[in-house]
Formats: C-alpha cells, sequence, structure tokens
C-alpha cells in the first residue's frame, strides 16, 4: 500500500504517524473533498498468523468501523469510509489534532492534570457516553489512552474496537473471548472481571477509574501484581480523592466514589445524571446523591471479601500498564487493533513488551522488525490459548531465532519467547524439552535481573513442574522450596505468587509419599487463598481440591467425597456445569463413591458424566474415555462383567486410535479388557490381554518398574487358573 500512496484513487497516503504491531495510521489527503484525514491500515498477515486469530482481527477491525461510523456525535471521533484494498482494510477518519490522556499525564511527568481540565475533560466525556449508550452501545475499554483532547479543548472518546451493540452481543462475546482485548485491568469494572454480563454501568466504573487516575496521577488501586488490582477492583473501596490532592472540588470526589461503586446499581443511573451532577458541582450548587454508596469507608476499614471469583481467564492476565507509566513485574501486551487516532502509538510502543517479563530500556535496531515479531509472539500467545499448542509452539521458536538474532540471547524478549517456547513443550507432553527451555530462561534472567527478581523465580518454578511431570519429585521439591522461602521474603506470604508455589509445593509433597504434610500445607493455602482471592476463586477451589486428592491418599474418603462434591457445585456457579474443571471434580467424586463401596452411585455419576462430555467435546476425546472407563469399572464392580466388558474394549479400541497403542491410558484399558475376561472365566483370551500389557510396560517403564512387576504378577496369576482348569 505503502508503494502505490494512493487507495481506491482517492485517498493520498502522505506520512505515517502511528504504527503498531498489526497496523499502521497515515495522515493522507481525500483528494475529492481536499481535505486531510486519517487512514487506519490493517496490515495483511503473513502464514505465520493462525488463521482463525486474522479472522478474528479482521472482523473486530470492521466491527470498529461500523459502530464508530453508526456515531455522530461531538465527544466521538468521526469516521468518514471504511473499505478493503488490495487485501488490506482501511477506515478513514477525521485528523485529530491532540493528544490522549496518557500522553497528557506522560508530558505533566506524571502529575495530575489542573483541576478545572479534569472536571471538564470528565463533563465532556459523561456527555458523549450519554449519547453513546443512548445508541445502544458500550465501549467496554474506557482507559487514558482512548480518550483524546484536542487543541482547542474538545474531548472526543476512540476505539470502538470491542464495543458491545446490543443487537450483536454474540458476535462481540467471540471477538473478545480469545485473548485478543478483553479490558484493561486498571479500568475494568468488577463485573467486567467477574465475566459478567456489563451494560452502560461498567462504562461508568471505567471512567471513575481515569477521572480518578487524571485527577491524583495514580489509579484507584496502583498495585503492580494483576491479581491485586483485579482483586481490588473487586473488594478494596478505593481512597477519597482528596486524600492524594486536597484541592480537588469535594463534589468531584463524590461523583468519583460513586462511579467506582462495587454493584452497578450503586452508581449514577446513567451517563446523564453523572453529567447533571458535575454541572451542578462546577456552578457551585451541592448536587443531589444519586444511587451511589451512602458513605465510603475510611482506607483502613474493608469489607469481607465477596463470594464472587474471578474468572479462570484472568489466572494468565498481567497487570498492564496504568496511564501513569509504573510498570509492575509484568509489562501489558500491545494490543494490535488499538487506537482510532494519529497518535495510534508513540515512542513507547518501539519497545517490545511481552506477557511475561519486563522489557529493557534500549533502543531498538530495527522497530519495525521489533513490532512485527511483537505481534507475532502475541499471535502464538493467542494460539496456545485456544488449545493449538503445536502450532503455538512452532510461531514461538520462529519468533525467539529472529529475537535471539537481532536482540541477543539474554534480552528479555528473547528469554519471553523461550519462556513460552517452554509452555508449549509443556502442554504438548514434552516435560524433558520443557525442563531444558525453563532452565535456560531461569539463567537468562538470574543474570539479567538477579535471582530474587519475580520473574527469575517464576522460571525456577516452571522448572520445578517440569521436574515433577518427569517423576523427579524430591529435585522439584529442593527447588520449590527454594523458590517459596525468597517469595515468602520478598513478596510476603499471602502473595498470590506464593501461595500458588506453596500450592504446587502441597502437590510435590503428596506425590513423594508425604501426604500428611501435603494436607496440611493445601490446606493452609487454601484458606489463605480464600481469604485473599475469596472462598470460589478458582484458584481457591484447585487447592480444595488438592485438599481432596490428599484425603484420598490418606483413605479418608468421606472427607474426600464430601469436598470434591463441594467444589464440583462451586466450580459449576463460577465456571459453568460444562467447564473442565468441573468435570474433572465430578470424576473425582466418582472415584471416592467406588472407593467407599457405593457403586451404584458412581455408575450413575459416570453415566452422567460422559453423557456430559461427549456432548461438549465429542465420543474420541481423551476425557471422554476417561469417564467411559470409568464407567466399566463401576459396571464391573456391580457384577455386570459382559457390559463392563463391552465397555472396556470399546474405550481401548478408542484410546489406541487417538493416542497409541503403548499410552498409559491405553495399557489401563488393555488391563480392564483382561479383568473382564477373567472374571467371565475366559483366561486365554485374558493371557493374551495380560501379556500385552506387560510388554507394553516393559517397553515405557523398563522391566524393573513396579507396574510392569505387577502386569508379569497379573500374568503368573492367568496362567495358574488355566493350569486349574
Amino acid at each position: 500500500m505503502a508503494d502505490t500512496r494512493l487507495i481506491q484513487s482517492r485517498y493520498r497516503l502522505l506520512e505515517l504517524i502511528g504504527r503498531g504491531g498489526m497496523g499502521e495510521v497515515w495522515r493522507a489527503l481525500d483528494e475529492s473533498l481536499g481535505r486531510q484525514v486519517a487512514v487506519k491500515c490493517l496490515k495483511p498477515m503473513g502464514p505465520q498468523h493462525d488463521q482463525a486469530f486474522t479472522g478474528i482481527l479482521r472482523e473486530r477491525f470492521r466491527r470498529e468501523a461500523r459502530v464508530a461510523a453508526s456515531l455522530q456525535h461531538r465527544g466521538v471521533t468521526v469516521v468518514h469510509d471504511f473499505g478493503e484494498y488490495e487485501g488490506v482494510l482501511y477506515l478513514v477518519m477525521e485528523l485529530l489534532d491532540g493528544q490522549n490522556l496518557s500522553q497528557l499525564l506522560d508530558e505533566n511527568q506524571q502529575h495530575p492534570l489542573p483541576v478545572e481540565q479534569v472536571v471538564d475533560i470528565a463533563e465532556q466525556v459523561a456527555d458523549a457516553l450519554g449519547y453513546t449508550h443512548r445508541q445502544g452501545i458500550v465501549h467496554r475499554d474506557l482507559k487514558p489512552a482512548n480518550i483524546m483532547r484536542l487543541t482547542d479543548g474538545t474531548v472526543k472518546i476512540c476505539d470502538f474496537g470491542i464495543a458491545r451493540l446490543g443487537h450483536d452481543i454474540s458476535m462481540t462475546s467471540r471477538l473478545t473471548t480469545t485473548g485478543l482485548a478483553m479490558g484493561t485491568p486498571h479500568y475494568m469494572s468488577p463485573e467486567q472481571i467477574s465475566g459478567k454480563e456489563v451494560d452502560h454501568r461498567s462504562d461508568l466504573y471505567s471512567l471513575g477509574c481515569v477521572l480518578y487516575e487524571i485527577a491524583t496521577g495514580v489509579p484507584p488501586f496502583d498495585q503492580e501484581d494483576a491479581w491485586a488490582v483485579l482483586v481490588g477492583h473487586r473488594d478494596t473501596p478505593p481512597e477519597p480523592l482528596r486524600t492524594h490532592r486536597a484541592e480537588l472540588p469535594g463534589f468531584f470526589d463524590r461523583v468519583v466514589l460513586d462511579l467506582l461503586a462495587k454493584a452497578p446499581e450503586e452508581r449514577p443511573v446513567d451517563a446523564g445524571d453523572l453529567r447533571r451532577r458535575i454541572v451542578l458541582g462546577r456552578t457551585g450548587e451541592q448536587p443531589a446523591l444519586g444511587p451511589g454508596p451512602l458513605a465510603h469507608p475510611g482506607p483502613g476499614l474493608l469489607p469481607a471479601p465477596r463470594e464472587r471469583a474471578l474468572p479462570a481467564w484472568t489466572r494468565s492476565m498481567t497487570a498492564g500498564h496504568p496511564a501513569t507509566g509504573a510498570t509492575g513485574p509484568h509489562a501489558e501486551r500491545p494490543d494490535p487493533a488499538a487506537g482510532l487516532t494519529g497518535q495510534w502509538t508513540t515512542a513507547r510502543a518501539t519497545v517490545p513488551h511481552t506477557g511475561s517479563f519486563v522489557s529493557v530500556s534500549v533502543t531498538p535496531p530495527a522497530p519495525d522488525l521489533l513490532a512485527g515479531l511483537e505481534g507475532r509472539h502475541s499471535a502464538g500467545i493467542d494460539l496456545g490459548r485456544l488449545g493449538r499448542w503445536e502450532e503455538a509452539g512452532e510461531v514461538h521458536r520462529q519468533v525467539a531465532e529472529q529475537r535471539g538474532r537481532v536482540l541477543g540471547p539474554d534480552h528479555p524478549d528473547t528469554l519471553a519467547s523461550h519462556y513460552e517456547i517452554g509452555l508449549t513443550l509443556s502442554r504438548t507432553g514434552r516435560a524433558e524439552e520443557a525442563l531444558s527451555a525453563f532452565t535456560r530462561v531461569a539463567e537468562g534472567r538470574e543474570r539479567a535481573l538477579g535471582t530474587d527478581h519475580p520473574h527469575s523465580l517464576a522460571a525456577r518454578q516452571a522448572t520445578a513442574h517440569a521436574l515433577g511431570r518427569l517423576g523427579r519429585h524430591a529435585e522439584a521439591h529442593q527447588v520449590y522450596e527454594t523458590v517459596l522461602a525468597v517469595r515468602e521474603r520478598v513478596m510476603g506470604p499471602d502473595h498470590p505468587d506464593t501461595l500458588r508455589c506453596r500450592h504446587n509445593l502441597a502437590f510435590n509433597l503428596c506425590r513423594l509419599g508425604r501426604p500428611e504434610e501435603s494436607c496440611r500445607i493445601a490446606r493452609e493455602v487454601a484458606d489463605a487463598r480464600a481469604r485473599v482471592l475469596g472462598p470460589t476463586h478458582p484458584d481457591t477451589l484447585a487447592t480444595r481440591y488438592e485438599v481432596a486428592y490428599t484425603l484420598g491418599r490418606l483413605g479418608r474418603w468421606s472427607e474426600a467425597l464430601a469436598t470434591y462434591q463441594e467444589v464440583a457445585r462451586a466450580r459449576a456457579d463460577v465456571l459453568g456445569a460444562d467447564h473442565a474443571d468441573t468435570f474433572a471434580a465430578r470424576y473425582e467424586a466418582g472415584i471416592s463413591l467406588g472407593r467407599l463401596g457405593r457403586d451404584t452411585e458412581a455408575l450413575e455419576l459416570y453415566r452422567a458424566l460422559v453423557a456430559d462430555r461427549t456432548r461438549t467435546a465429542g465420543a474420541a476425546d481423551p476425557e471422554t474415555l476417561r469417564a467411559r472407563h470409568g464407567l466399566g469399572v463401576n459396571l464391573g464392580r456391580l457384577g455386570r462383567w459382559e457390559e463392563a466388558l463391552t465397555e472396556a474394549r470399546e474405550v481401548c479400541a478408542l484410546r489406541e486410535r487417538a493416542l497409541g497403542p503403548d499410552h498409559p491410558d491405553t495399557v489401563v484399558s488393555r488391563r480392564e479388557v483382561a479383568a473382564g475376561l477373567g472374571w467371565l472365566g475366559r483366561w486365554s483370551e485374558a493371557l493374551v490381554a495380560y501379556r500385552q500389557v506387560a510388554e507394553a510396560r516393559t517397553r515405557t517403564l523398563g522391566p524393573d518398574h513396579p507396574q510392569t512387576l505387577a502386569a508379569r504378577d497379573d500374568e503368573a496369576h492367568c496362567l495358574e487358573r488355566l493350569a486349574q482348569a
């Protein structure tokens, strides 16, 4: 496109004024009307990008055009045209002369903006939001970077890339669940964080966060850790603005605190009500209080955590940047479709950030190349979120190789790519290679940042996980203990990362044959997570699940069953009845029922679980087959051996096709086939199956492995029964 400099024989590109990993913004001349405009272009995606990811990105770009073009208000950026030219999507909009609020704060050296300017911005944004909400549009990503103040004082809302149209909710949901955009943590409403449906009052909360920051110089929840930011939005009342800046008007302090009410119904009714209160306050009148909270607790008075957990997707979320430029231990990946204005990206964007490491401040040798690599890095992460780990690994390997050449092997971005490689290897069962990748990252980060840095610790903890996957639990235990000691000293005992490390330590202790210690530590972690994150937070439930497992190992099956059932109910409420983690808890409850001799109940549980797994994942999915295996086992326990044998044979055949003949799950099913044949007195056929089990375990585990020896014992028992016959 840059070669022709002319789009559709009308828009002549004059000057590149913004660039991101996925697109560009140009100052251009509309030759038909003789006016200057801004042209935003979505660059063509190369073969390294996943086609599903590309399609979603293109649809989001079209959405931005459709939504913005439908709005006609002085407080919203005007869109003139939209189309596709030579495979490139483009959006033509008014050329804005000004800066976004994030840039104004930077220009002001991170100090708050003048009071009169803050109040004026609040009134203008409230007016624009009132208009967009009346059109049935919720922005869902209000933040300082998406609000422009022009040189003439006009304020405009920009970037409707993830806005929700009332008649098109399902498409919006699809566009925002792939990891492309879910809002920015420092400015997200509690209901948005919890994964609930949002309405116009979510925008009011986000505006409250923006106003708080430009008025005080800091966001309402300015923690560096992503979890602390998210939990702060959910549970912690913000400090009054005038504790940061005494000269702020009292009415403005009250208005912003009302906007930041946790419950939507406690915020102003709508943006019109908000604007009315601001106007009255500016004239010196005392505005009547809206439906906001009647009182705000002091900073030391915190309510008990609400029993509303953060959704599963937040587990991989990073804190990102507040507009004041403070960077936490995890930097935000740039949004590949961000920005409607000529100031779409600034010089800050030329330093690539990753989702797992803070970039060192350097002058990039090739900004275009680095921006492209950042886009591909993000695409790889999104492929992983879609469960396409092999493809994600290939993308990360290519990016790591190129980053290593242009930035060096120990550059934070290069190491971030190698960390993602380790994750993909771990997810695809290649634990030995994952260990090597994580070890490389840990050593590089320790050289660059020191052994106590959170990212060095994260890489070390990942090596411990890989060691555990390899069965090297004693080595894993040593690493977990070392990392935990540093985390407790540096971050504190209740920091989410500290608790995650203690959870892993408890898990590993059980695998070391120390279930009593494991159970004690797991209970402590579950209590701490309930206190910090909430009793139904996914991480809290994961630790309670581990408590149940250790109770089973201790033979306390009644307690294990009760705990698994509680976890399954909570996960169904928080994550959904069809979530994989909900199914997992139900499966383990079935095992507990069987151990308690309640075989009929276990059978019915597994029958329902098989139906649900088949409906959601298909008949050949490994977890569906696992549920069917449990069903077959319980048929056998009830003496229904013909049915049990039929089930075991079908599962074994499906597992062999999907997983291979020597996969542990296939071998377990083959042993179940042998057991069924034995119970039916068909010992010759049982002998063949038992020998196949023994041979497979000899090949995969070695002749002296306990499971191999047990298989040989089964074979010997079968021979004895044949001799007796």
